[in-house]
């Protein structure tokens, strides 16, 4: 079936809607855990952390963030509550995978499209100061799905952003998720967000880990 370009979304237009439902999923999701102290890990220019200090359930909530720039971003979004509320909400310039013993103790975080920024060497270390470090509750983790690229129009191979260094299928998303958990004593659902493929499943694939008591 072809498609009238002129009518149809364009991958940008597409990417920015999934972007804005995969965020207010996180947020359901966090709330819906009865989490009162938030970890946004990897939190970009703020978006979701933006959403979290509108909700009053959450008393503590922290946004650890390694770019300079994103976190310049996140400031003047979130430059309201940070006045307003200083103990309430952080920013931390620093990432999670370097130890951060301060940040014991929370009960979620979230990891939204951000593990695919890592060198995939990094992602031990990331799982050892996550998951046997910092020990939230719950963790609730987003990445690409590859396998719905081709929707995209992205040539096998191409990634969505320039600045990823790999982007898993879904298998191989699931075996990764379910060895941290095994090693970790975590449990863990697979999910997906954003609109749904019968052959490529979801654009978003999502990971919640819960921590067995």
């Amino acid at each position: 079936m072809e498609i009238d370009s002129l009518t149809a979304p364009s991958m940008m237009d597409r990417m920015t809607s999934l972007h804005e439902t995969r965020l207010d999923q996180v947020l359901r999701r966090l709330k819906g855990s009865g989490a009162r102290r938030v970890l946004d890990l990897g939190c970009g220019s703020g978006h979701l952390l933006y959403r979290l200090a509108g909700e009053r359930q959450f008393e503590a909530i922290v946004g650890l963030e390694s770019c300079g720039d994103s976190l310049l971003q996140a400031r003047d979004l979130l430059s309201e509550y940070l006045h307003d509320a200083p103990d309430r909400l952080r920013l931390i310039s620093s990432s999670y995978t370097e130890s951060q013993p301060g940040l014991g103790g929370y009960d979620a975080a979230a990891m939204v499209e951000t593990i695919e920024h890592l060198k995939p060497g990094a992602l031990s270390a990331a799982e050892r100061v996550v998951f046997a470090q910092m020990r939230p509750r719950v963790v609730y983790i987003t990445t690409p799905n590859r396998e719905y690229n081709p929707l995209y129009g992205l040539s096998p191979g191409q990634f969505r952003e320039p600045d990823h260094e790999f982007e898993w299928d879904r298998a191989r998303f699931r075996l990764w998720s379910q060895g941290v958990a095994r090693r970790n004593g975590y449990r863990v659902v697979m999910g997906g967000i954003g609109d749904h493929d019968s052959e490529f499943g979801q654009p978003t694939q999502t990971a919640f880990f819960t921590r067995q008591e």
